[in-house]
């Protein structure tokens, strides 16, 4: 077992969504990963864990959205885990900067949302993303640079979300309550109220 799937264990079993729906989704997370020690890689044909970063900025009223080029909408910043990620926050945080272009991201280590979904990823077959969503907060002033890994990047106003977006609702609801200790070192974030 590697380390990033004995921390996605962790994380998911010391977490306590607040929706039973996250929960249903919680116990079955864990599930797929007691029955396969391959769950974090991308060569798992079944499915594997993703991590995503729900990159808001530093007031808490704007998200950053990328135009994802296979999918063709707007969605929050993630992606593969890789075989250096030591955690899942570590991944998001990975993914978030990487796709952000931007420094000093802080992430909460606790997860705000869980999904799974159908998709043909880069191995080109069909399998299912079982995504790990982290709360990320961009340092004030901070703007974005896009990568290739996207057609598009914009901060979105938490209430002027673009059009298809509405199942992104209750993540986003979700990661606007997590709130960040602003005295921390860039990197893994302090938390307090429910998520």
């Amino acid at each position: 077992m590697t380390l990033l799937h004995r921390d996605a264990i962790s994380t998911l079993d010391s977490w306590r969504p607040s929706l039973p729906a996250q929960e249903s989704l919680r116990q079955a997370f864990l599930g797929f990963l007691a029955a396969r020690e391959d769950a974090c890689a991308r060569s798992c044909a079944a499915g594997h864990v993703t991590a995503s970063a729900v990159l808001l900025d530093a007031d808490r009223t704007s998200v950053l959205l990328t135009l994802h080029p296979r999918v063709g909408r707007w969605l929050q910043l993630g992606g593969h885990c890789e075989p250096g990620d030591p955690t899942l926050a570590a991944a998001a945080l990975r993914e978030a900067t990487e796709e952000s272009g931007m420094d000093g991201l802080r992430i909460d280590p606790e997860p705000v949302h869980l999904d799974v979904h159908p998709i043909t990823c880069s191995l080109g077959v069909p399998t299912r993303h079982f995504d790990v969503r982290f709360a990320v907060h961009a340092p004030p002033g901070a703007e974005p640079v896009r990568s290739d890994e996207s057609d598009d990047l914009r901060w979105w106003p938490l209430d002027g979300l673009p059009p298809d977006s509405d199942d992104l609702s209750e993540m986003l609801a979700s990661a606007a309550r997590v709130t960040t200790h602003d005295n921390r070192a860039p990197g893994v974030a302090g938390r307090s109220g429910d998520g």
